[in-house]
């Protein structure tokens, strides 16, 4: 492992574990509480932060767009796997589930995946990828009696899917230019499919949940919606 990226790995576990005791404090999760892990990959992640809990691996449910993803969880941990299409649309009824935890997905959310290289506009990007974030925060909220929803903040200075800094920032042209650039050389590599949030977007996709910042430095470096029974 090169040094920057074992760099970028620390700095990037240190807040995961922040987060995960953020969540874990949040919640009351026993054996019956039913969770759904929205954009899991392998459930790995959600693993890590239930390993301190009573989480019985029965009621816990990772969807995922990668159906590989998904298998090598129910393999790994006994969890369901559930496949989803891009829309993020799942076959449960109403709060059927307890919590849902989805980190690091919603700014993933935008256009179909095919097609991100082709988005030059960034107004017209930025406008149909809300759109796709909208209706995928009105499944979390459909399907999670309380939910805790993460995504990186779209003011930090280093943008966390290229590690690379103030790319944030770009006009979406210069960004896609960019990153087919940095994808040939950088240690991190990325497709431009993410439409960074910040803290009022958060508000506006989550009306009824608490929005939290999470800070490094001072600045902003993630912005996390909560709902709980303990604030409701």
């Amino acid at each position: 492992m090169s040094p920057i990226v074992k760099i970028f790995k620390n700095f990037s576990g240190n807040s995961r574990n922040k987060r995960a005791k953020i969540f874990r404090e949040s919640f009351s999760i026993n054996q019956d509480t039913k969770i759904l892990d929205l954009g899991s990959e392998d459930g790995e992640n959600i693993s890590s932060i239930l390993n301190e809990t009573d989480a019985n691996p029965k009621n816990v449910y990772i969807a995922d767009i990668e159906a590989n993803a998904v298998q090598e969880g129910n393999r790994n941990f006994g969890y369901h796997a559930v496949l989803i299409g891009e829309s993020g649309k799942l076959p449960f009824p109403d709060k059927f589930f307890d919590v849902v935890f989805c980190s690091s997905v919603i700014e993933h959310t935008t256009v179909a995946k095919a097609e991100v290289w082709n988005w030059k506009s960034g107004k017209r990007f930025r406008e149909a990828a809300f759109s796709r974030q909208k209706m995928f925060a009105d499944e979390i909220v459909r399907l999670g009696r309380q939910y805790f929803v993460q995504t990186p903040c779209k003011t930090f200075p280093i943008e966390s899917h290229s590690w690379l800094p103030l790319v944030g920032y770009f006009p979406r042209e210069l960004l896609v230019s960019t990153l087919k650039l940095s994808n040939r050389f950088w240690v991190k590599q990325t497709p431009p499919d993410f439409n960074l949030l910040g803290k009022a977007d958060m508000q506006k996709l989550f009306p009824e949940a608490k929005i939290i910042c999470e800070k490094k430095y001072g600045l902003t470096k993630s912005v996390m919606a909560l709902k709980t029974d303990e604030l409701h």
